[in-house]
């Protein structure tokens, strides 16, 4: 494993336009990644997550109100590339995306072989027959049989599918792979099964991840890092040895906290209230109207403080 810096996402910001206002989705967000490593991005629906791998990739609908900050890919600020140069030298080059309901991200009306080339043809420049090979690879790779290329997304079953768009997402080998919930509306059995295959191809082909999830258990097997996100900023970062037993940040240990166990008696706790409107958020730290451990200078907008080699966005570690 090297410590050489593969991404660093320095004062990310992403808001769209709605009838009601200008929602902050991603709100000044910084966090990096080093190569052959995961980061578990984890927080509450609604707090950002997907924006945030929409911002990095830069999948960007009609209605944005800011796009701005830095994205520093191997050194390079991929922010200042204009469309055209971002889709031929980043977008499915060095990063590559398993969207969100990748069960059903795939065309139901054509040959899910046939999908999993496409990128190869349109970013690769390879012919059909190439492409096809790289494809078959790829189905191999990720436990798929050679047989389902001819097949239709419908024959197969939601496991095959997201291992489908899991091998759509490697055909052009990324170095860096987002995964928007690839877990999600699978059985416990397939999701343990997805997990293996993604700890496999990491292994394997020293592929890096960012992992978008509400689902912190699950995705504690695959992480090295852990990213909290709330109400649309990191307030906590920290690698995995260091953040399960120990989390910092209140809404961090209240996550936890929510998570069932399997032994013991103790019961699982509820978060109290509802995150605040990214719309109209407070100026003072987000989660204060829900904390515990809230006192006066909470009303500020805390820095990020540096606690024992982890990132936290907490006024208690001033």
């Amino acid at each position: 494993m090297t410590d050489t810096e593969l991404l660093r996402v320095e004062n990310l910001k992403l808001h769209f336009r709605t009838t009601q206002g200008v929602v902050q989705a991603v709100d000044g967000v910084d966090f990096n990644l080093t190569y052959n490593r995961a980061v578990v991005v984890v927080g509450e629906s609604g707090c950002g997550k997907t924006s945030l791998a929409k911002a990095i990739l830069r999948l960007l609908p009609r209605n944005v109100e800011t796009y701005s900050g830095h994205v520093y890919l191997d050194g390079t600020d991929v922010m200042a590339y204009d469309e055209e140069e971002f889709r031929q030298n980043v977008r499915w080059i060095k990063m590559s995306l398993v969207p969100q309901a990748a069960m059903n991200a795939l065309n139901p009306v054509i040959r899910v072989g046939d999908q999993v080339a496409e990128p190869a043809m349109i970013h690769l420049n390879v012919k059909p027959d190439e492409a096809m090979v790289m494809a078959r690879k790829m189905f191999q790779n990720v436990g798929v049989p050679a047989d389902f290329l001819v097949r239709y997304p419908f024959e197969l079953s939601g496991g095959m599918r997201q291992r489908s768009a899991i091998a759509m997402a490697l055909v052009t080998s990324p170095v860096l792979i987002v995964l928007d919930e690839p877990t999600s509306a699978l059985d416990l059995l397939t999701q343990a099964n997805i997990m293996n295959v993604l700890k496999r191809i990491k292994h394997e082909f020293e592929t890096s991840y960012i992992l978008i999830t509400h689902d912190i258990a699950t995705s504690s097997e695959l992480a090295d890092d852990v990213a909290v996100m709330y109400a649309g900023q990191i307030v906590e970062v920290g690698d995995t040895p260091r953040f399960f037993p120990n989390p910092l940040h209140p809404y961090s240990r209240k996550l936890m906290n929510s998570v069932p166990r399997l032994h013991g008696d103790k019961e699982p706790e509820f978060i109290v209230g509802q995150p605040p409107s990214l719309i109209n958020p407070p100026t003072g730290c987000r989660f204060a109207a829900r904390c515990p451990s809230r006192f006066e200078k909470c009303d500020e907008e805390p820095p990020t403080f540096t606690v024992e080699g982890r990132r936290v966005k907490c006024w208690l570690y001033a």
